[in-house]
């Protein structure tokens, strides 16, 4: 290899290196830098995140990521993508966290970072008030409506073979298909479920034990410790000083935490 080749080739990895560490670097500073806290969320998942008559994105979520913001010194910036690509957008940088309701799973820590719990809820299976169904054993061969890429799909998937699942892109639309009985019941967080089917009225219930527990909190890039350490701690800060009860049972009726 020539001199000349071993130069070139030098320059360029380490062109290649700056470009990766302006990409990816610390999501703290970019943050301190730019006085924003971009964070994401589907936006379809009342009462935690939806937008409502106005055209106003609102929600325990959206309220949540304000507060973290304000205790980063910086303005919350939600914004709102399609469920199945939140993660992927975040590891794409489009945004600096996930305040959306986001689960705990071991396949989601293999790519991003989370923050400790800021709520704790589970699967819940619902069906029609009139439904003699009492368990989700019930519902073989019957359709079951999800929101696709939430947990719910993959474990009615791997756990409940013999359900037919049906994919939507949030919950009202689910709630749209269970009135008009295409579906046979749908399976959600027990807190969300709950609490839509009675401020919307829907002639729904929960029915059996949680199909399994959940914990929800904040993502961020692996990258980005430092954000995640400053999350942690301005979640500590709302929990003490009361700005996290206040939140909670302004949306859902009680504390969460």
């Amino acid at each position: 290899m020539t001199i000349l080749k071993r130069f070139t080739i030098t320059a360029c990895a380490m062109l290649i290196g700056a470009a990766s560490f302006t990409l990816h670097a610390e999501d703290l500073d970019k943050v301190k830098q730019s006085g924003t806290l971009t964070f994401a969320m589907s936006g379809k998942y009342p009462p935690f995140n939806f937008i409502d008559e106005s055209g106003k994105l609102q929600g325990f979520d959206v309220d949540i990521g304000d507060r973290v913001s304000a205790k980063l010194g910086a303005k919350a910036v939600p914004v709102t993508t399609a469920w199945d690509g939140i993660v992927g957008g975040l590891l794409a940088g489009k945004y600096d966290a996930i305040i959306g309701s986001l689960a705990i799973t071991d396949d989601r820590k293999k790519a991003v970072d989370f923050t400790q719990s800021y709520y704790r809820s589970g699967a819940q299976l619902f069906v029609p008030k009139d439904s003699n169904v009492q368990s989700i054993g019930q519902l073989n061969g019957k359709t079951v409506g999800v929101t696709l890429g939430e947990t719910y799909e993959a474990w009615l998937r791997q756990n409940m073979p013999g359900v037919h699942v049906k994919t939507y892109k949030g919950l009202p639309d689910v709630l749209i298909d269970l009135r008009n009985h295409r579906i046979e019941g749908f399976v959600t967080d027990r807190i969300a479920g709950i609490l839509t089917i009675r401020d919307k009225q829907i002639d729904a219930k929960p029915v059996g034990p949680l199909l399994y527990p959940e914990l929800m909190a904040i993502a961020v890039r692996k990258d980005s410790p430092k954000l995640r350490d400053a999350i942690n701690a301005a979640l500590d800060s709302i929990y003490k000083d009361g700005e996290y009860s206040s939140i909670s049972k302004k949306w859902l009726g009680e504390d969460v935490r």
